[in-house]
């Protein structure tokens, strides 16, 4: 067994913003490997973050942010459960990002139930005449279309989006990472972009 020094958790601590007593049974855990130790409170982490998503949210903030010179805006609304969290750094600078991602990526809406069906169907109508164009055969355009309006809800549900600072995750990874590091349930609510001439 691994001897697990003060220096070891304090490390660990500031790699993960863990508490020092999970820390300190991650790396007991993990025999003293921090890298082992840090895959370990992660996993505790998302497990936790999963049971706390069904928490109230009735606290949070309403962020906003100017992009190119006054050329796009966007304001989001973003839940949590207390105002203690809503005022810490973690939350604040989550709520920036968010609405950083928002001005480069411009997604239609949350998820798929919030882009309108209008919307939906118009997509339908591009993906399913330019299937018959390319001379697909008629039996598996419907096939072709929904994988397209699958893709089509990945690029424009701002949860579904890959993160603009770290493509490997999603909005939802990424709002899942940040309950598990602050210990609350997050809600984005809502949020607008504007751009000039729009």
């Amino acid at each position: 067994m691994a001897e697990i020094s003060a220096e070891m958790v304090r490390d660990l601590r500031a790699q993960t913003g863990a508490g020092i007593m999970d820390c300190k049974h991650a790396l007991a855990e993990c025999n003293g490997d921090s890298e082992k130790a840090i895959e370990f409170l992660r996993k505790k982490g998302l497990a936790s973050a999963q049971k706390r998503s069904g928490r109230e949210t009735s606290e949070g903030l309403i962020g906003s942010y100017i992009h190119m010179g006054g050329k796009i805006g966007v304001m989001v609304e973003v839940n949590c459960e207390s105002d203690f969290v809503a005022k810490t750094e973690d939350f604040k600078e989550f709520v920036k990002n968010i609405a950083m991602h928002i001005a480069a990526s411009n997604p239609i809406g949350l998820n798929p139930e919030e882009i309108p069906p209008e919307v939906i169907s118009k997509e339908r109508e591009i993906y399913r005449a330019h299937a018959l164009e390319q001379g697909k055969p008629e039996n598996i355009v419907d096939k072709i279309v929904d994988g397209q309006i699958e893709k089509f809800y990945k690029d424009s549900c701002l949860l579904s989006q890959p993160y603009v600072r770290d493509p490997k995750m999603t909005i939802a990874d990424l709002t899942t990472s940040v309950i598990a590091k602050i210990g609350e349930n997050i809600n984005i609510k809502r949020f607008v972009r504007f751009q000039l001439g729009e």
